[in-house]
């Protein structure tokens, strides 16, 4: 019995699942990287911890992608977090889970990660070929036929029963993420949902807060409003940059300002200081402390309600109150102006940072285009996409490099099954 030929493209870590599952069900396995080095874009995540997963499961874990989380069901039930946690377990990887869900490995290093990936292929026989850009699926009335790859100033064609195309999104373009993929799958005839950041930090216009700049709020209530109206509210974590703001809640929320913006609308962003007061208590308390400490200085006084130097004089500033005036010198209006901005810091958006910059790429191969139960394309027989390449991105907390590992499983599986969709 002949073996099947799959070429997957791209050493990243759905390219990586892919060619493993592949090689596991007795599949003839070439993987080509473009780059010198596979899954260059995995040893970087999470600064090089490596959050591979989380454990959330069902509608929590589906909901995380938004729309399109749906499209994940069937990828996520053949190889789910507890699934790869066993197969990092089986490699010599053992993990550990955080309090939010977040799953790393214990060592806090991707290299191992990435270490078990490519001693699996090494083991099961997958031929690695790196510096090898693919520069065009050939099709053949209708049906993958192969590869054209390119090394150095040589084109070869690579015969193929099937490929799977796993070259990322465009954000990181030196770790060859690059948008190739999306160029491979036009030509295949697939349409291409429109390309931009996700997980992104924001840019504000107000260069007061810039005075921030590497200073952060462990717990803050982060809110996005789009032409005047809350759209997204998360709690957590914020940083202050030279351009404006990051962190996980920001991350979390920054699709929806980019793609806002892309649409001419008025964005602002709501930051919550004080997030387990509510206004007309914290009203309460500022009168109590400033009628308890009559001479002490205004600014000096907010550090009370657990707001830094930096951040108070800002709040200050902001409301257009003297820093240095004393508490007894305060008005009942000036109290109210920095009152609500302590519960509502309100920024406005103008933009984000560039797609190389995003953690994950928005956008990418149509999903109804692809069949989610295999992972195949609907429109050319032998065609499979896993990971970034495809329209689905997730949240922060390990939830894409799992749709990566879970999509590469199943389209490494089809393959080798030689299952068809048309």
């Amino acid at each position: 019995m002949n073996r099947r030929k799959i070429i997957v493209i791209g050493g990243g870590a759905a390219g990586l699942m892919a060619a493993v599952r592949a090689a596991e069900m007795s599949a003839e396995v070439t993987l080509l990287e473009k780059t010198d080095k596979p899954a260059q874009k995995l040893k970087i995540t999470g600064g090089g911890h490596c959050n591979v997963s989380n454990t959330a499961t069902g509608d929590a874990f589906f909901d995380r992608f938004g729309k399109n989380g749906r499209f994940l069901r069937t990828a996520v039930g053949a190889f789910s977090s507890a699934d790869l946690v066993e197969f990092l377990k089986d490699n010599r990887v053992s993990t550990v889970t955080e309090a939010d869900g977040r799953i790393l490995p214990a060592s806090g290093k991707s290299q191992d990660v990435i270490d078990a990936l490519l001693n699996k292929c090494e083991e099961l026989g997958v031929t690695l070929n790196v510096n090898s850009r693919a520069s065009e699926v050939v099709i053949g009335e209708n049906t993958v036929t192969g590869v054209i790859v390119k090394t150095g100033g040589k084109s070869d064609f690579l015969p193929a029963d099937a490929v799977i195309l796993c070259a990322g999104g465009a954000s990181y373009p030196g770790t060859g993420s690059d948008g190739d993929g999306f160029r491979l799958a036009e030509q295949a005839g697939h349409d291409i949902v429109r390309v931009r950041p996700a997980l992104i930090p924001l840019i504000t216009a107000e260069k007061i807060v810039h005075s921030l700049q590497g200073s952060s709020l462990d717990d803050v209530l982060f809110s996005i409003w789009i032409d005047g109206r809350k759209k997204a509210e998360r709690r957590g974590e914020l940083l202050f940059t030279h351009y404006g703001l990051s962190g996980p809640v920001v991350l979390s929320s920054s699709l929806l300002a980019v793609d806002a913006l892309a649409e001419e609308k008025n964005v602002q962003v709501s930051l919550d200081l004080i997030p387990d007061i509510e206004i007309a208590e914290l009203d309460r308390k500022l009168v109590d402390v400033l009628n308890s400490h009559g001479k002490r200085k205004l600014a000096t006084l907010l550090r009370e309600f657990g707001l830094h130097t930096k951040l108070a004089e800002v709040c200050t500033g902001l409301a257009g109150v003297d820093g240095e005036k004393p508490a007894n010198q305060v008005s009942s209006e000036e109290r109210k102006i920095i009152r609500n901005l302590l519960k509502d810091l309100r920024l406005k958006v103008t933009g984000s940072r560039p797609v190389t910059e995003a953690i994950v790429t928005a956008g990418g191969v149509d999903t109804t285009q692809i069949d989610s139960r295999t992972m195949q394309s609907k429109l050319i027989v032998g065609l499979f996409f896993a990971g970034e390449v495809i329209d689905i991105q997730g949240d922060t907390g390990g939830f894409n490099l799992q749709a990566a590992f879970s999509t590469g499983y199943l389209a490494g599986q089809a393959t080798a099954m030689g299952k068809s969709s048309q």
